[in-house]
């Protein structure tokens, strides 16, 4: 994969974190399962938090979906089964975590069937794993 889609769902998977106002243990581990599962690279994935401490939130989202949609579809779709799993994580989806990623699917040009349908797959698998 490449750093696109790796800076990409960074920038998305923090805004998720952080959108509903509190941050629980089950996403920061879901974060960490992430970085493991795409082998996102130590200094990328420093490189990035360091980028986003002084910058604002509508930015950190301006640059998450910039960085998405230089990405392939697949790689797109990846992502957005990331951010689902990730927003049920906490057992909670919260209404700014349902416009975030509605807003983004909308702005990358995914078609939310293609979602649901890539999100359930990468759930069964993990469960039959």
């Amino acid at each position: 994969m490449n750093t696109n889609y790796h800076l990409g769902l960074l920038h998305l998977v923090h805004m998720l974190i952080n959108v509903d106002g509190r941050i629980d243990e089950r996403e920061m581990k879901m974060l960490q399962s992430i970085k493991q599962e795409e082998k996102i690279d130590d200094a990328i994935f420093q490189g990035f938090a360091k980028s986003i401490s002084t910058i604002k939130k509508q930015d950190i989202y301006a640059r998450g979906l910039a960085l998405l949609n230089g990405c392939t579809d697949e790689e797109k779709l990846c992502v957005f089964a990331y951010l689902f799993r990730l927003a049920e994580a906490d057992a909670t989806i919260d209404m700014s975590e349902i416009r975030l990623l509605m807003s983004a699917i909308k702005q990358t040009n995914v078609d939310f069937e293609d979602v649901e349908m890539i999100t359930r797959l990468s759930s069964s698998d993990k469960h039959a794993a």
